[in-house]
């Protein structure tokens, strides 16, 4: 299948055919006709499969085709995070080039003032964050009684930060009568829920199993001492010379910790997170991108929105408590057909996290102690504290001696 058989017009075509793309994926394939047909539409993918551009391309087309009313917001994209928010707003400038359609993004961490000056030129389509559009609702800038398609992206991810009580008051200030397309990487029993409140009768879309992990993505583990993470972190990007890293922490100051341990290592590193701003995350991403940086540190949330087409390795250096959370984090590598690596640091007090992990993908992932990184005990063990003195290390292995065996939990 082309883009040229799922019904689109010649400009976004000819957007599309100047990126390089000629056959849509699984979720393209499956949600630009249904949302050209005008219904409500409820659809699951993984992640790095081109979900964006599933609902983008066929939206740039209906706000082209009804020019009314004039001077009137028309769409609204909520997204989780700034980034996701840019990269949304990104895909909707490309692929709109050929079309007389404006875009704008809102949200935190920067002024108001200028997001306020574009507001007043009334763009076609407004992506936001659901706490800066509430500000602006607040603030009577922003009117959305002409929104024809809403759209919530990343559905999921936005409960889970908690923005429910946002989305129920931006919904209730939208007409009854509008098309709306809820994204999500999963259709927990939650985002049913809100599904069954919000949509009218949609086209259910699922691509993947819930949870799938990215096919192209080859998973490692290594087992290993908490405290020697970083240790281990800098042997692997330095052994296999890795250019360009994501890594994920558990938490900001973690974050900031590791970023600035891998300098003194020698690689050049950089932290994203919430407590930064805007304007350093930007700058940030676009370091990673052209990778003057070789590894960007992330929590979760601000790693939303990282859209790099070709990222070859992920590093989970905190396993997350929550399994769905490790998908998400891995589907940061292997877009677009193309293969990546996800490797997982586990230290003694991480394993019911990597079981629970291993059980969401059907023991898929497999663990190994690398030679000379052993850990030192089997027992949980807790990373040493402030003033703790760190644990002795376990004395090299004797010359001759075979690596540990490869594990399996």
């Amino acid at each position: 299948m082309t883009f040229d058989s799922l019904g689109l017009q010649t400009e976004l075509l000819r957007a599309v055919r100047d990126q390089g793309y000629e056959c849509p994926t699984a979720i393209q394939s499956a949600a630009i006709p249904a949302v050209l047909e005008g219904g409500d539409v409820m659809a699951s993918a993984q992640t790095g499969t081109g979900k964006t551009a599933a609902f983008t391309l066929p939206l740039l087309q209906r706000l082209n085709a009804t020019r009314k009313p004039p001077h009137r917001i028309r769409a609204l994209v909520l997204t989780p995070t700034r980034e996701l928010a840019v990269q949304v707003t990104e895909s909707a400038r490309i692929y709109g080039e050929h079309l007389p359609l404006r875009s704008l993004a809102v949200y935190g961490g920067v002024s108001i003032g200028a997001q306020l000056r574009e507001l007043r030129r009334a763009p076609d389509l407004l992506v936001a964050t659901p706490g800066r559009l509430i500000d602006h609702l607040t603030r009577g800038t922003v009117d959305l009684s002409a929104v024809e398609t809403l759209v919530l992206d990343e559905a999921d991810r936005m409960l889970d930060m908690g923005f429910l009580p946002a989305i129920e008051r931006i919904l209730g200030m939208l007409p009854k009568q509008r098309q709306t397309l809820l994204f999500s990487a999963t259709f927990s029993t939650t985002i049913t829920r809100l599904a069954r409140r919000f949509l009218n009768d949609p086209s259910v879309i699922e691509t993947a199993r819930p949870n799938a992990a990215a096919d192209a993505v080859s998973q490692t583990a290594y087992l290993v001492d908490s405290e020697r993470k970083r240790e281990l972190l800098t042997h692997l990007i330095g052994t296999g010379n890795w250019g360009q890293v994501l890594v994920f922490t558990r938490t900001k100051r973690g974050a900031d910790r590791l970023a600035k341990q891998l300098e003194q290592d020698g690689i050049r590193s950089a932290a994203i997170h919430g407590n930064k701003s805007q304007g350093a995350r930007t700058r940030a991403l676009a370091a990673f991108k052209r990778q003057s940086v070789r590894a960007l540190v992330a929590t979760d949330v601000a790693a939303r929105g990282i859209d790099i087409d070709d990222l070859p390795h992920v590093v989970n250096y905190d396993i997350p408590s929550n399994p769905e959370d490790y998908v998400h984090r891995i589907g940061r590598t292997g877009r677009a057909g193309r293969s990546g690596t996800a490797v997982s640091l586990v230290g003694g007090d991480e394993k019911g996290s990597f079981a629970g992990i291993r059980r969401l993908l059907d023991g898929k992932v497999t663990a190994e102690v690398l030679a000379g990184f052993e850990p030192a005990r089997q027992a949980a063990s807790a990373r040493p504290g402030v003033g703790q003195r760190r644990p002795p290390q376990r004395p090299k292995p004797a010359r001759g001696r075979r690596p540990a065996p490869r594990q399996s939990w």
